[in-house]
């Protein structure tokens, strides 16, 4: 059975999650700030740090990205 692969919205989203949980800098996005993907990776970026400000823990924000 073919694995069906995730929209490339979505993924950039997630890698924008996970680049914020991290802790790096908006400005490593590798999309054009004013391209679809781009405005999905900053999004994703921006939920990322939210929810690192609002006290989550690593364990769970790393599950929390597994299951976006």
């Amino acid at each position: 059975m073919k694995k069906h692969k995730k929209d490339l919205s979505h993924r950039a989203f997630v890698r924008g999650y996970q680049t914020a949980i991290q802790q790096r800098s908006i400005s490593t996005c590798p999309y054009q700030t004013e391209s679809e993907l781009g405005f999905q990776w900053c999004t994703g970026w921006r939920q990322g740090r939210a929810d690192y400000w609002s006290g989550f823990s690593q364990a769970t924000m790393q599950q929390k990205a597994g299951n976006l």
